[in-house]
């Protein structure tokens, strides 16, 4: 089954609340909300959602 999820563990993004660059750390889905979180390299204690996200 191919992954529907946007990003890829390593790849760089932007968040949009801040513009700052960081990098994927791992994807994990959430069934019960129906998408995918992610962590983040710069920030391993916050999860956050490819809304939040953009492609560099």
């Amino acid at each position: 089954m191919k992954n529907k999820n946007k990003f890829k563990e390593n790849e760089k993004v932007c968040l949009k609340a801040t513009g700052e660059t960081v990098t994927i750390n791992k994807c994990s889905y959430v069934a019960n909300m129906k998408r995918y979180s992610y962590t983040l390299k710069e920030h391993q204690n916050t999860f956050y959602f490819e809304e939040e996200m953009d492609s560099i």
